[in-house]
This record gives structure tokens, C-alpha cells and sequence, in this order.
């Protein structure tokens, strides 16, 4: 028999982490983080990153691994995934991948990769000077299936795709050495009004929580204004804000729009995967109160 593999699914703000912590303990499971932004020590705040007591003892992998000054990219989260995964398994635990970013969940169960593209330098170059914006409307006419999985403000991400379709036309994305596990795919699906809301509510928590300290903080132990904007969401407008490009008023709005721009993406990513099994927020909670202020 394989061993058992879980994923639990969704978008940003629908209660992944709690969830996974409820089923972990029950089922005496370890838990590996599937966000691409955790990855990354001192991104706490910004990102909803769990803290231990939330933890509530149980294991969690793949959360500060990476200098947030260096790229982290796909095959270094499959890497250190793998790794995580055989250590859980050689200490008879239940492995449970949770997260939100699906590119790096289908390469890890999968074996989903990128063609290798060497980096061109004058695209890139010229690409640079062009607004997100732009860079989108681009990417839209080279891939459109590819932009629909891109967060539109994403520069970096945006000209690496441009990028491959320029040289190899649409994205192909080729599978090999799918993982050796029975897994079993869980999504967390919300009401979109009360996820609308949770997301807005869940900002301004943040906030209070000290945000844009955090981003300050960031900026002052050497990372650039650049690489957090590239960072996106809530460093690229905190960045705005810290550099007085938009009060915090605008800040506040333009975040909460996003952010719930960035849920319906991930949504539109995981609803095409048939092996997903769908809990409403009403299913998934009707025996337990699990609270929904991070995943």
C-alpha cells in the first residue's frame, strides 16, 4: 500500500490552517505549508503565517526556509516538500500539505514542472519599463490560460511568462515523476460574501497587528523596496504606502481588493481539478468552531 498523503485547498482566508491543525490532531498528521510567500523568514504579519500557539504542538514544515532577498522558486519548494515528506512518513505520521498556491501543490503531487527557459536578458530589460498592467494585457495575448494564473500585479511572474511564450509560444507544462502517495484532495469552498468579508476583516486585524511595522522592519534589515514590491499583495502596498505613493485609506482599499481578486484566482485554479472533494464553510464546520482568521 502507498502511504497517505492529504492536501487541504483554497483560497486565501477560508480556514485552511485551523483546519488542517483540527485534522493533524486527530489523525496524528504533520503539516506542510504550501504558500509561496511563507517560505520566507520575517514575512510573517503580511502573510497570516500561523504562530505556534496557533501551531498547537503540531509539526509544521516549509515555513521560514528562505532569505526573502532570494528567489525561492518551484523546485526548491519541491525539494525541501519531499524531504519533509519522507521525514514525516519515517516517524509514522500522516503527511498534510495545506496551502494555497496550487502551482507548487501540483508540483509536488504531480511532478508538474516548467520548461527550462534560460533567462533573456534584454527582454527582460525591456519588459521592466512596461507598467503590470501592460505586462498582463501581454501575457493575456501570448497564453490567456496561463493569465488566468497569474496575479495580474505581479511583475517578476508576469515577464517570466512572457518570457517562456515568447520562446516556446504557449506555456507548456510537462508532468513527470508523479509523488508516490494515495492522495486524498481537500477543498475548502466559503460563501464568496462571507469570504469577501473575512478577507477585509482579517486586513484590518493585520494591521493592527503591527503590518507596517513588520514592513518597515523588512525594508531596514536590507530588503529592497524593489523585492518587496515584487513580493506582492500586502509588501507591494505597503511599499506604495511607506514611500508616500497612497495614503493608508488607499492603501487599506486597494489591498482588500486585491486580495479578494487573488481568492477568486485560486478558485478558478482548483476548480478545474476533478479530485478535489468541496466542504462548504457550513460542512466543515457544523461539528467543530474552527475560527477562519488565517490559511
Amino acid at each position: 500500500m502507498k502511504p497517505l498523503l492529504i492536501v487541504i485547498l483554497g483560497p486565501t482566508a477560508s480556514g485552511k490552517s485551523d483546519f488542517a491543525v483540527e485534522l493533524a490532531k486527530e489523525i496524528n498528521g504533520e503539516i506542510i505549508s504550501a504558500d509561496s510567500r511563507q517560505v520566507y523568514r520575517g514575512l510573517d504579519i503580511g502573510t497570516g503565517k500561523i504562530t505556534k500557539r496557533e501551531m498547537r504542538g503540531v509539526p509544521h514544515h516549509l515555513l521560514d526556509v528562505a532569505d526573502p532577498k532570494k528567489q525561492f522558486t518551484v523546485v526548491d519548494y519541491v525539494n525541501h516538500a519531499k524531504k519533509a515528506l519522507e521525514k514525516i512518513k519515517a516517524s509514522g505520521k500522516v503527511p498534510i500539505v495545506v496551502g494555497g498556491t496550487g502551482f507548487y501543490i501540483e508540483a509536488l503531487v504531480d511532478g508538474v514542472v516548467m520548461p527550462e527557459v534560460p533567462p533573456n536578458k534584454k527582454l527582460r530589460k525591456e519588459l521592466s519599463k512596461k507598467s503590470p498592467k501592460q505586462l498582463y494585457e501581454m501575457i493575456k495575448k501570448l497564453d490567456p490560460k496561463r493569465a488566468r494564473e497569474l496575479d495580474p500585479s505581479n511583475l517578476r511572474r508576469l515577464i517570466r511568462a512572457i518570457e517562456i511564450a515568447r520562446k516556446l509560444g504557449k506555456v507548456p507544462k510537462i508532468k513527470k515523476n508523479p509523488i508516490d502517495y494515495d492522495v486524498i484532495f481537500i477543498g475548502l469552498d466559503p460563501d464568496k460574501e462571507e469570504l469577501r468579508k473575512n478577507i477585509h476583516n482579517r486586513l484590518l486585524q493585520r494591521l493592527k497587528n503591527g503590518m507596517i511595522a513588520e514592513a518597515k522592519q523588512l525594508h531596514l534589515r536590507g530588503l529592497s523596496w524593489k523585492r518587496m514590491i515584487e513580493l506582492g499583495l500586502e509588501y507591494k502596498y505597503l511599499t506604495y504606502y511607506l514611500l508616500g505613493k497612497m495614503s493608508k485609506v488607499e492603501m487599506v482599499e486597494k489591498l482588500s481588493i486585491e486580495i479578494w481578486k487573488y481568492a477568486k484566482r485560486q478558485m478558478t485554479w482548483f476548480k478545474r481539478d476533478p479530485r478535489i472533494i468541496w466542504l462548504t464553510r457550513k460542512s466543515y464546520r457544523q461539528n467543530k468552531q474552527l475560527q477562519s482568521s488565517k490559511g
